[in-house]
């Protein structure tokens, strides 16, 4: 089992000196996150959309990274790290952004990582145990405890809606102070918004892939 991608090609036309992976949330598809291709402007980077493995239990055509046990609060301390499907999910992910290389010649060192809510919270999870050049986490969330040997060595964008109202914003606080205690390099913001992706955000995640991609 491998995960299915949509792929879009540079607008250089040339073989890729970067990749831009986009992570979609809880119940989306890759669908959801392609439109953002179009206002990121990276010439010579390949963006890539994968879909989550599972099928969504309830939304006709989404897809799913895993799914919440019953009762399932964010205000609540519950750790999500030993469900067997996130574990099955996170090997599938590190596998295939481990086989980018192959492919498209792009290195991780070379590759940035975006996820939207739950596919936030997955980039957290697996790029930080990449070399990669970048995170960005766009309403998103941590897992659990971050291992005490973790060591996150790529920067890292966090924006969230102060009025999210699937993802509460102490969630991303509890996540940025998790990541600060690591000493990891974090990019915080958090804006009069809900649980979206709107052009403020799009003008941060280009300053931000801009950066990283020089």
């Amino acid at each position: 089992m491998t995960l299915r991608a949509i792929a879009v090609p540079p607008a250089s036309g040339e073989p890729p000196t970067g990749l831009l992976i986009g992570l979609h949330g809880w119940g989306a598809n890759a669908q959801d996150l392609v439109a953002l291709s179009n206002y990121i402007d990276l010439p010579t980077y390949a963006m890539l959309f994968p879909d989550a493995p599972f099928p969504h239990p309830q939304a006709p055509g989404g897809k799913m990274w895993y799914g919440f046990p019953a009762g399932f609060s964010f205000q609540v301390d519950t750790p999500l790290t030993q469900q067997a499907d996130l574990q099955e999910s996170r090997q599938l992910l590190k596998d295939w952004l481990l086989s980018l290389e192959a492919k498209t010649g792009v290195p991780p060192e070379r590759t940035l990582i975006a996820g939207f809510s739950q596919g936030g919270a997955m980039t957290l999870d697996v790029g930080s145990q990449l070399p990669v050049a970048g995170l960005l986490i766009l309403s998103g969330y941590l897992h659990g405890v971050l291992p005490t040997t973790t060591k996150i060595q790529a920067p890292i964008l966090m924006v969230h809606g102060r009025q999210d109202p699937i993802v509460p914003i102490s969630a991303a606080r509890a996540a940025k102070q998790a990541l600060l205690d690591q000493s990891a390099s974090v990019d915080y913001h958090e804006l009069d918004m809900g649980h979206e992706i709107d052009f403020t955000v799009l003008k941060m995640i280009q300053s931000f892939v801009a950066k990283q991609a020089a």
